[in-house]
């Protein structure tokens, strides 16, 4: 482990205990400051794990509760992988709202839409049909990759550009559909993020949008992030928080791993950490930036502690 200088005993804790990992016993450092994190020990720790990564690490975290805001190259753009698939649900979400698309609209898998990677709708025999409903619960809660494809051909691509532009967040764009290059709308992107591209503070403030109800409406915008709490991925930032509840979606390339997070802890938090370049491209569970993240996570945890158990029944 390596011994860095920090300016507070809290920063000291926080990272002692993201870094060796202990389990959840450690007292949150909310706890001593009246649920109020404290968000410069916080960054020291942060940038800590990141300043001993094997490549570029970016982090935005928001308390959106007490509107309080740290982030690592915040504004710096970020290959997404499969986290871009929020920006298509929320762009799904909006069609919807609009009359433009029904969620019990179907849509038939053809052997020609099915692509590799994750999820199941690939092995599934030719011809099923799926509810548009279906479908994006397939997206997000198993990143189901021919399941995007089957959406992505309902919205389009480019009116998912123009829903992001309309939140503010002029770098977040899907390029093109999963594991099809040749449909790309803008091949020199494609090339260099792949799937999609954000910055860690677009990808915040989409979640921070989703928790206010402003991303589409309050209706649609609950409903979305009830798909994003029942994500299985749980071996990033939240892979050593047994139990907290979160509503989120992860991404994975050779390079690239990326989450974003909605925690509710003390208070609800939006983490979202993105990583690019990294030298480790194993895909094997205690890869570093695997851990990287986890130990990023637990440090978040840390800094909020659990959301409060409601008082007992008398």
């Amino acid at each position: 482990m390596h011994t860095i200088p920090f300016a507070t005993s809290a920063a000291r804790r926080i990272l002692r205990a993201a870094l060796v990992l202990t389990p959840l016993a450690i007292a949150p450092l909310a706890a001593a400051h009246a649920q109020h994190a404290d968000t410069t020990a916080l960054r020291h720790v942060l940038d800590s794990i990141a300043d001993a990564h094997h490549g570029t690490v970016g982090y935005s975290v928001i308390d959106l509760d007490d509107g309080d805001r740290i982030s690592r190259r915040g504004d710096e753009t970020f290959p997404t992988a499969s986290l871009i698939k929020v920006g298509i649900l929320v762009t799904l979400y909006d069609q919807v709202a609009k009359g433009n698309i029904s969620l019990d609209d179907l849509v038939t898998v053809l052997k020609i839409d099915q692509v590799p990677g994750s999820g199941i709708v690939q092995f599934l025999h030719n011809g099923t049909e799926l509810s548009i409903h279906d479908a994006a619960w397939l997206m997000i809660t198993l990143s189901d990759n021919t399941a995007t494809n089957l959406i992505l051909d309902r919205i389009a691509i480019r009116p998912m550009w123009d829903k992001m532009e309309s939140l503010g967040l002029h770098h977040t764009k899907v390029h093109a559909k999963v594991f099809k290059r040749n449909t790309s709308v803008a091949m020199d992107s494609s090339v260099k993020y792949g799937l999609g591209v954000t910055t860690p503070n677009e990808m915040a403030h989409l979640f921070e949008l989703l928790a206010n109800g402003k991303a589409v409406n309050p209706q649609a915008d609950s409903a979305m992030l009830y798909i994003l709490e029942h994500n299985e991925d749980q071996t990033l930032l939240q892979r050593y928080l047994d139990g907290v509840r979160a509503a989120h979606k992860t991404g994975a390339d050779d390079a690239v791993r990326t989450e974003c997070s909605l925690f509710y802890l003390r208070h609800r938090v939006v983490a979202c950490v993105l990583t690019k370049d990294n030298k480790d491209t194993r895909w094997i569970l205690d890869s570093e930036p695997q851990l990287t993240m986890a130990r990023m996570g637990y440090a978040i945890f840390q800094a909020w502690g659990p959301a409060p158990r409601p008082p007992a029944a008398k």
